[in-house]
């Protein structure tokens, strides 16, 4: 390639990749032949005068997954691309979406799915595609019952949503969703149809649930649902919980033996999330990456649905 050549070889790169103009405006503006103006930008791509790059929004999501499967072994991750710029309400819909789908490709006949109620379980119910499932059986896992509402019905709604959209039963578990005293809590749990609900959720196949987080910034519905009192929630901050799933709380390391509150809680012993198919875990929102990080130290997943901002975020601070 002489200097001549590589010089128009450039005038023309910039004038077909900057400027946008056709190989035949080209020709017309520098009075060349339209096939001149092709090889010439061929040229320019095979020396290196031009270099084409495609960003994949595919591609960091994919890097993501990979450095969460070192991070974690055992864990398979769903990363979400979202649009560059977008909100946290675009993200929690994008993970919807994609949590929606991803169930359907779980979801068989004769199963047990138990489902911890929540924001993120409540956005996912709302994506879902119609499909019956046939005997399939969806269960609470933790009370919803608070002094202001016996029953919520934000909570009765997901569930149901779930339900219907697969024509499948679902199992409410009326009970509070903390006791006053552990010892209530123990009285309750031998009655029969408390004792049902427990048994299905200690039978479920799939387990569905999010991590709800002590961030004031973006509190879990828990949190703000009149559900604690100050005085808990203080507790909690000074035994160094960062997280619940199902209400039951977990420290920084996983660990949630030896918190009093969970005496109290009518969510499953979490350990359950360990012995089960698939422990489905779906998160979106910065403001729960600690608590996010937390339940993946302990374990408490074998499935991640997450936002690729909150999953970078995750992963490198």
């Amino acid at each position: 390639m002489t200097d001549d050549s590589g010089a128009l070889a450039v005038q023309i790169a910039r004038l077909y990749y900057h400027q946008g103009l056709t190989t035949d405006a080209i020709a017309r503006e520098l009075g060349l032949s339209r096939p001149k103006v092709s090889r010439l930008l061929t040229l320019a791509r095979r020396t290196g005068l031009v270099e084409i790059r495609i960003h994949d929004p595919q591609a960091q999501p994919q890097s993501l997954e990979a450095q969460l499967r070192s991070a974690y072994p055992g864990l398979t991750p769903h990363v979400v691309g979202v649009p560059p710029g977008s909100s946290e309400a675009v993200w929690l819909d994008r993970v919807a979406v994609a949590s929606a789908r991803l169930l359907d490709t779980l979801l068989r006949p004769q199963q047990v799915v138990g489902l911890a109620w929540g924001n993120t379980l409540d956005a996912v119910s709302r994506m879902l595609t119609p499909r019956h499932v046939a005997d399939l059986q969806f269960v609470q896992l933790n009370g919803s019952a608070h002094a202001r509402d016996f029953m919520s019905g934000f909570v009765t709604d997901t569930i149901t949503r779930f339900a219907q959209n697969y024509s499948a039963r679902a199992h409410l578990f009326p009970v509070p969703t903390f006791f006053d005293d552990p010892a209530t809590k123990t009285a309750m749990w031998r009655e029969r149809s408390v004792r049902h609900v427990v048994e299905l959720q200690e039978r479920a196949d799939v387990l569905l649930y999010s991590v709800g987080t002590l961030d004031p910034g973006s509190p879990s519905h828990v949190h703000v649902g009149g559900y604690l009192d100050p005085e808990d929630q203080q507790t909690l901050l000074t035994q160094g919980v960062v997280g619940d799933i199902a209400t039951v709380f977990y420290r920084g390391d996983g660990s949630f033996a030896d918190i009093p509150i969970n005496a109290r809680a009518s969510g499953p012993d979490l350990t359950l999330t360990t012995r089960v198919t698939h422990a489905v875990c779906i998160v979106s929102g910065l403001a729960k990456v600690d608590a996010l990080r937390g339940a993946l130290n302990g374990g408490l997943m074998n499935t991640l649905i997450v936002d690729e901002i909150t999953a970078r975020t995750l992963l490198h601070g």
